[in-house]
């Protein structure tokens, strides 16, 4: 049975707030888990001490048991010191894809023979 940490989202339509849950991968997002860990509420400010809530001895006692973080939740996991978050990096993110340097490239050159007939 392959374990995960991960969100479950509750709250009202445009009002989210998130249970952390330990549940079975398979199930669904919303539904049958395990054992509650903690809750973000998302809707508090930053600073706000139980904008996160996380009970860290058993956050520690279920990654002993193998089970497998989310991003989001390794997020916390990693501020409440619990587990490390490995740093990425990714020079690439904001460069366009080929088609579109293709276009660019045309772009630029059709841009330049109209100004050397000009």
């Amino acid at each position: 049975m392959s374990l995960k940490i991960r969100l479950t989202r509750g709250g009202a339509k445009k009002r989210p707030y998130y249970r952390i849950v330990v549940a079975d991968a398979r199930a669904p997002r919303d539904g049958r888990f395990i054992e509650r860990i903690g809750a973000y509420d998302p809707m508090k400010p930053k600073d706000d001490a139980t904008r996160i809530v996380l009970d860290v001895e058993k956050a520690k006692a279920w990654l002993a048991k193998g089970a497998q973080p989310t991003d989001r939740v390794l997020r916390f996991l990693d501020a409440a010191g619990v587990a490390k978050r490995p740093a990425r990096n990714n020079p690439k993110k904001a460069e366009p894809g080929k088609k579109a340097q293709e276009r660019a490239a045309e772009r630029a050159a059709a841009a330049g023979a109209g100004a050397a007939e000009a």
